[in-house]
């Protein structure tokens, strides 16, 4: 095994959003990139958006330094166990969402762990497909790394080494720990998400024209690919399940509660509230910290060409960073709001220059 951890040369098995994106790093990186996948039009795509080159049937000169198998949970023990008959490599990692399962079946297949570090970024988006895919998806992402008790220690050095290189920050974890971390904050969430999207079924025009942001915002990753996710879901479904049945016995307290209707019942619906938000601050913010409490300033804006490149210029011009950004858009009407998040001491230097310059800052 070569003694310099940084992949020079790699195998991508599996050219989706997460497999390209790879691709599409270690190629900024000067890397060699081989691509295959069993769906021929999602390998001519990588190859097109320039991830790297089709692997050869035959006559490869191989092994790659590091092999990526950017396939579903179930499919990763086997895409494995032929790739090590292959020699694609000498090191194997993956980056499936689910760890212990995986593992697992590997060891039964007799696969080689030594050569194998478990591996999950925790980067995504609710699209799929190469098309998706960007060379800075990984950025301060956040990277599992779960080696297997006989995983060698150059096997993992190298793994970390294509997690730096993409630009993201390998976490070591163990295997069965990733997967109830992975419940509570993945999993379980996009099947809540989902269940509050599936009420939009049936919803009515009224209920539909009046949606703001909050529904926007609690069912975005509805929008996933269910064959995706029922794979992911199934693979990790015990850590799953504990999450959901938490959940739903909290929505089932909350609506027998409400049904109470008495002050009491309320009181306890608030308590629920309180510990949602409480929960909420948890999540780290900017640069893994605690959450900082920012500054909302809202702009109304046009829709047109341009408006935003501008508002962003104007914070520039005003020495005032911007945190976040949201739009809600104003249905029927070619306007929308424009909320921007800063600190609390730069919000009425932001909404002055803004409204210097002609757009409306209500408050």
């Amino acid at each position: 095994m070569a003694s310099d951890a940084l992949p020079r040369r790699i195998v991508v098995v599996g050219t989706g959003l997460i497999g390209t994106s790879i691709a599409l790093a270690m190629r900024e990186r000067g890397a060699e990139v081989y691509l295959t996948d069993r769906d021929a039009s999602s390998l001519r795509m990588a190859v097109e958006l320039d991830a790297g080159r089709p692997l050869p049937d035959d006559g490869f000169d191989g092994p790659a330094e590091l092999a990526v198998l950017a396939v579903p949970p179930a499919a990763v023990a086997v895409t494995l166990l032929d790739a090590q008959k292959r020699g694609l490599a000498e090191v194997y990692t993956d980056v499936a969402s689910v760890k212990a399962l995986p593992l697992d079946q590997a060891a039964e297949l007799g696969c080689d762990l030594t050569t194998f570090v478990a591996g999950h970024p925790l980067a995504g988006s609710e699209r799929s497909g190469p098309a998706a895919a960007r060379a800075d998806l990984f950025l301060g992402r956040p990277w599992a790394v779960c080696p297997a008790g006989t995983s060698s220690p150059e096997a993992v050095a190298r793994v970390e080494a294509l997690v730096r290189a993409c630009g993201a920050e390998p976490v070591t974890v163990e295997a069965a720990a990733h997967d109830r971390a992975v419940a509570l904050v993945s999993h379980g969430p996009h099947v809540v998400a989902s269940s509050v999207a599936a009420r939009l079924t049936g919803a009515d025009d009224v209920a539909l024209g009046l949606a703001g942001q909050g529904v926007r915002d609690v069912t975005r990753i509805a929008a996933g690919d269910p064959a995706l996710w029922i794979g992911i879901l199934t693979a990790n479904a015990e850590p799953v399940a504990d999450v959901l049945e938490a959940v739903a016995t909290d929505l089932a307290v909350a609506a027998s509660l409400l049904r109470d209707g008495s002050e009491e019942a309320a009181t306890h619906v608030a308590d629920l509230l309180l510990r949602g938000k409480a929960g909420r601050t948890r999540i780290p913010g900017k640069h893994g910290g605690r959450q900082s409490a920012y500054a909302t300033v809202p702009v109304v804006i046009p829709d047109r060409p341009g408006e935003l490149a501008m508002i962003f210029q104007a914070a520039g011009i005003a020495g005032v960073n911007i945190e976040d950004v949201t739009i809600e858009h104003s249905p029927g009407r070619p306007l929308g709001v424009l909320e921007i998040a800063v600190a609390p001491e730069a919000a009425e230097k932001l909404a002055a220059e803004l409204r210097a310059r002609g757009w409306s800052v209500p408050g």
